[in-house]
């Protein structure tokens, strides 16, 4: 089995195969990949990074597989989006920007929580291809506030 120890960002074009992947699994370091075709590689990154649609593992003979969003169940919301996106991200929630509406992965907690702000739901199935970290590529990990966590952040007070 043909190993890909790097990827190429944004390379998709000229590949040779594609392997479609949802959202969770975009996020590895070692893993066997099945393509379209049927055929198998290795991915052996030197460590655990968020893959995006469209990008390219480069195997060692020279050949790139294309990456692909699989379509998974998502819901499009849209109402006050500044006000909605701010509770998402307050959430740690990962989110697609839109024009127009905001897009999360299925999850009847949050989808409550957006209800009861006013937002409209739509539930599909499609690619899910939320922003990325707001300090370069990848995903956000939640966070940490020192020993101290949100207690003394907030003053007592409740977080998300």
């Amino acid at each position: 089995m043909l190993p890909a120890r790097s990827l190429l960002r944004n390379a998709s074009a000229g590949a040779i195969d594609r392997v479609i992947l949802s959202y969770d699994e975009r996020f590895l370091r070692r893993k066997r990949l099945t393509c379209e075709s049927g055929a198998s590689f290795m991915v052996d990154l030197a460590e655990t990074i968020s893959v995006e649609d469209g990008d390219a593992f480069l195997l060692d003979d020279g050949r790139k597989v294309a990456v692909v969003a699989a379509e998974e169940p998502v819901v499009q919301v849209t109402g006050n989006l500044a006000r909605l996106a701010w509770h998402i991200g307050n959430r740690h929630t990962p989110c697609q920007v839109a024009e127009g509406h905001l897009v999360i992965r299925r999850d009847p907690v949050i989808e409550a929580m957006l209800k009861g702000l006013g937002a409209t739901l739509t539930l599909q199935i499609a690619a899910f291809r939320p922003e990325g970290g707001a300090y370069g590529h990848g995903r956000t990990m939640g966070h940490d506030h020192g020993p101290a966590g949100h207690f003394a952040l907030n003053f007592g007070g409740a977080h998300g």
